[in-house]
C-alpha cells in the first residue's frame, strides 16, 4: 500500500503535531510496511499574531491558502504521486480527493474548553472534525479518552476509530525510554537542587494561570522554594518571583531541561495525550499533574495526579519529598518503556489498512 501522509504542519514550527509527524513518519519507513510518500503545502503566510487588521488578514488569507490546499493542492499530489491512501495529521477530509482517507485527532479540547479559542475558529473546527469523522476510512486518537470524545461528540462510528498511543516524543531520539535508569544504575529522580519544570504554551487548557497561583501559594509558606521555568511558549508569561523563562530551543536543550528538573510540573486541564510528561517519565523525571482522562490514560500510577485545587499541595510535596521523587522516577521509567514509534507505527499500518476496506464517504462535507 502507497500511503501519502500530508506533511504541512511540520514545517510550522516546533509542536506536539510536527513531533508526531517526525517520529511516526521515521518509524514507519523504519518498519518497510508500507510504501510512504510525502507532500506539504508551500504557500502560506507567517500566523497572523496579535490581531489587529493586519492579523485579521493573515489569518483569513491563511485558511483559503489551506483550503485551496486541502482541496486542490493535495488530491493533485495524490494523483501524481499514485497514492492508494491519504493520511492528514489533523481532522480533515476531501471529497476531491478520489482514494481513501485517514486523519488523526489529537483532541477535542475546543469542545470541552471553549473559552480558550475564538468564536470562528471554533465554528471552522467543528465543520472540519465533523466532515473528518464522517469521511475518512479510519480516524486515528493517540488515547481512549479522545476516541471516546470522538465518539460521544462528534458522531464517528466507534468501527472506525484506532486507537493509536504515541512514543515519547523527543526523548527516544536521544535515550529510549528507560535508557536513564540504564545508563545510571537507578532512575535518576531528577535533580535535587534543580527547579520545577513547565513545558507549554500559554493556551486556556494548559491552566497556565492556576500553575502560577498555585507556585505563588506554595512559595509563601516554604522555607526554601523550588525556583519554577517555564519553557516553550509560557516563557513570555515568566516574571513572578522565583519564575523564571527559558525560551524556544531544540530538542537536545529541552532534553538537558528535563534532565535537570527537579520534577515536571504539568497543570493542564485536558490533553489528548500528553507527550511532554511521557518525556519526562523516560528520562527518569518525577511527573506532578493535574488530573485528566487523557494524562491519566499515559501517566497512570507513575505521576502524583493532583485535582486542580490541589496543585499548590502538590508542588509543595513533590518539591520537598525525596523519597516520593524517587518513586515516581522509578515507576515512570518502567510506564514509559510500554509506549514506543515502533507500536504506534503498527497500529497506523492498521488503520490504513481499515481505511482502505472502508466504503466511501456519502455525507462528507468538503
Amino acid at each position: 500500500m502507497r500511503v501519502l501522509i500530508d506533511t504541512s504542519y511540520a514545517g510550522r514550527g516546533v509542536s506536539g503535531t510536527s513531533v508526531y509527524l517526525e517520529r511516526l513518519i521515521a518509524a514507519l519507513r523504519e518498519g518497510g510496511r508500507v510504501e510512504l510518500v510525502t507532500a506539504a503545502q508551500r504557500r502560506r503566510l507567517a500566523p497572523g499574531r496579535g490581531g489587529g487588521p493586519r492579523g485579521w488578514v493573515r489569518s483569513a488569507a491563511n485558511a483559503l491558502l489551506d483550503a485551496l490546499w486541502l482541496h486542490a493542492g493535495l488530491p493533485r499530489a495524490a494523483r501524481l504521486l499514485a497514492a492508494d491512501l491519504v493520511h492528514h495529521p489533523l481532522p480533515a477530509h476531501s471529497r476531491r480527493i478520489a482514494v481513501a482517507q485517514a486523519c488523526t485527532v489529537h483532541d477535542a479540547a475546543f469542545l470541552h474548553h471553549p473559552a480558550g479559542y475564538g468564536i470562528a475558529w471554533r465554528v471552522l473546527a467543528r465543520r472540519r472534525y465533523r466532515a473528518a469523522a464522517r469521511g475518512c476510512g479510519a480516524l486515528i486518537c493517540p488515547t481512549r479518552a479522545t476516541a471516546a470524545d470522538l465518539v460521544s461528540l462528534l458522531g464517528a462510528d466507534p468501527g472506525r476509530v484506532v486507537v493509536a498511543h504515541h512514543g515519547p516524543g523527543q526523548a527516544e531520539a536521544d535515550h529510549g525510554p528507560g535508557q536513564a535508569e540504564a545508563d545510571s544504575g537507578g532512575p535518576s529522580g531528577g535533580s535535587a537542587a534543580g527547579p520545577l519544570v513547565f513545558v507549554g504554551d500559554a493556551e486556556e487548557r494548559k491552566n497556565l494561570a492556576g500553575l502560577l497561583a498555585a507556585y505563588a501559594a506554595y512559595r509563601a509558606r516554604a522555607k526554601e522554594p523550588a525556583p519554577l521555568v517555564l519553557a516553550g511558549g509560557a516563557a513570555a508569561q515568566a516574571g513572578a518571583p522565583g519564575v523564571t523563562p527559558r525560551r524556544a530551543q531544540g530538542p537536545a536543550e529541552m532534553l538537558a531541561l528535563l534532565r535537570g528538573a527537579r520534577a515536571l510540573v504539568h497543570p493542564s486541564l485536558h490533553e489528548g495525550f500528553g507527550l511532554t510528561p511521557l518525556e519526562a517519565m523516560a528520562v527518569g523525571v518525577p511527573v506532578l499533574a493535574v488530573r485528566n482522562a487523557g494524562t491519566e490514560e499515559v501517566c497512570g500510577d507513575a505521576a502524583l495526579l493532583v485535582e486542580p485545587d490541589g496543585l499548590a499541595a502538590g508542588i509543595e510535596r513533590i518539591a520537598t519529598d525525596a523519597s516520593l521523587r524517587e518513586d515516581l522516577a522509578r515507576r515512570g521509567a518502567v510506564r514509559a518503556r510500554g509506549f514506543s514509534w515502533a507500536q504506534a507505527a503498527c497500529v497506523h499500518e492498521s488503520a490504513y489498512t481499515l481505511a482502505l476496506g472502508a466504503p466511501p464517504a456519502r455525507d462528507a462535507t468538503p
